[in-house]
């Protein structure tokens, strides 16, 4: 089992910047594959950013040149660094952790932490 805890959420201005990170507990070593997912109300949940364990990532289209995903293997932990805030990245993100297929478009994210809220107001 895998537990994954994420902080690092508030609220910030439009064009400020929040860094959220997802700690790792448990059997770690075999995760191939973690992402950070958002959702705002009313609205589906999307994957906004992933990265595999040789460190390459990919982002939703929405968020680059803007967020950075990252991974410090020694610590267990995740990151997102969100940059250049708009409102419409205000949702509930998430860290999820996973194996299988090519990371993320075939990873089983069976491992999901329980969120952490990121509200932008202009």
């Amino acid at each position: 089992q895998v537990q994954l805890v994420e902080s690092g959420g508030g609220s910030v201005q439009s064009g400020g910047s929040l860094r959220l990170s997802c700690a790792a507990f448990g059997y770690t070593y075999n995760i191939y594959c973690m992402g950070w997912f958002r959702q705002a109300p009313g609205k589906e949940r999307e994957r906004v950013a992933a990265i595999d364990s040789a460190g390459s990532a990919t982002y939703a289209d929405s968020v680059k040149g803007r967020f950075t995903i990252s991974q410090d293997n020694a610590k267990n932990t995740l990151y997102l660094q969100m940059n250049s805030l708009k409102p419409e990245d205000t949702a509930m993100y998430y860290c999820a952790a996973g194996n299988g297929g090519s990371c993320p478009s075939r990873t089983d994210f069976a491992y999901w932490g329980q969120g952490t809220q990121v509200t932008v107001f202009s």
